[in-house]
């Protein structure tokens, strides 16, 4: 039987949460971004993005220079993680075969249906109609399908494509529209005469795979052709979970550095007995005020979310690695989690703490 997948994307998420608890910033330009030297925008109202070309990512200093009269607000990251329990509260109360891809965003299984498009458009209603949030929906045979007909369909629309419908759109672009294909690799087809999707579907797998290597050679020989197998899963198994800080100003003082990573340790301590989770493997990541970024790590006896453990592992990390540069990030994490620990949820495995 043919597949048929759904991808559904809330539409400016964080925005619009924004927008549902200050009904009277609905129509302006909002920007949800932190307010420190090195802050991104989170999520831009469609009418910042409109005017001022506001994207997520974006330095919130250029996104001030752009359109300083917007209206800018500071992430409340527990108003977005409530609003989404909602969201896919409801998703999984209409849908038997649903996988969470973040806050916003999810796959569904609907192959074997017998109208799949009237059945999202009612769940799309009911969770306007719960919430007052919007979003949009790509179905298609394939998630990755899904996922570029989603694009297509923002704001609050649904578009329905096949593969060839989408070969034919996407095949004069750039292959960085497929996700998974990013600047880098982009700029390395430029460098091999391959300029656009269509482009790199022409190109033979044995010389893609001469280029990039076996596994990414074939990769980009499948997406080149939109082509992926990938099934939806009811349950992401959660493979890490970690707690970052970027600073505004680049620290030096190992003394520092221990405080924040000691602050970061209890905080990932409560997150994971809060989802019954403990692991073997503690690690941290360091980026250096070059862009360098390090990572070390190392297993434990057996399996913990003790936060004095965390920090008694991740500063000795810390104390081995002896930063040469300032330090622009530094992060714990905590992986190798036991099966028998608890019950991952499909949550977001990055916590963000003092950004900007």
């Amino acid at each position: 039987m043919d597949r048929t997948i759904a991808h559904l994307d809330m539409d400016a998420f964080y925005a619009s949460v924004e927008l549902r608890r200050r009904p009277e910033l609905r129509g302006k330009p909002v920007i949800v971004c932190g307010s420190g030297p090195r802050a991104v925008v989170t999520t831009a109202s469609y009418e910042a993005r409109r005017i001022a070309g506001i994207h997520s990512a974006m330095p919130a200093a250029i996104a001030r220079r752009r359109l300083p009269g917007a209206i800018f607000l500071r992430p409340d990251f527990d108003a977005y993680r409530e609003a989404s329990r909602e969201v896919m509260g409801i998703l999984r109360a209409n849908a038997e075969t649903v996988e969470v891809i973040g806050l916003d965003e999810a796959y569904v299984d609907l192959t074997g249906l017998f109208s799949p498009k009237a059945m999202m458009r009612r769940i799309a209603s009911e969770i306007e109609r719960q919430t007052r949030l919007g979003c949009s929906i790509g179905i298609s045979e394939s998630r990755l399908l899904a996922k570029l007909a989603s694009e297509l369909a923002k704001p609050a629309g649904l578009v329905q494509l096949s593969r060839e419908q989408a070969l034919e759109r996407f095949g004069p672009g750039s292959p960085g529209i497929v996700p998974g294909i990013g600047p880098k690799t982009v700029q390395r087809l430029e460098r091999i005469g391959i300029r656009t999707l269509a482009e790199l579907g022409r190109r033979s797998e044995e010389e893609l795979r001469s280029a990039f290597g076996p596994r990414a050679g074939a990769w980009l020989h499948a997406r080149a052709r939109l082509e992926d197998e990938t099934p939806v899963v009811v349950e992401h198994e959660t493979k890490s979970q970690s707690v970052e800080t970027t600073f505004d100003s680049d620290v030096a003082d190992p003394a520092e550095l221990a405080r924040v990573l000691a602050e970061q340790a209890g905080e990932l301590s409560r997150r994971l007995r809060a989802k019954g989770l403990a692991g073997r493997t503690i690690g941290i990541k360091v980026r250096l005020d070059d862009w360098t970024t390090v990572t070390r790590a190392r297993t434990v006896q057996g399996p913990t979310s003790d936060p004095r453990t965390l920090e008694d592992v991740a500063c000795e990390l810390l104390r081995d690695y002896a930063p040469p540069r300032p330090v622009r990030l530094v992060g714990v994490r905590v992986a190798g989690f036991d099966a028998a620990s608890g019950q991952p949820t499909p949550t977001s495995d990055q916590l963000e703490l003092g950004v900007g």
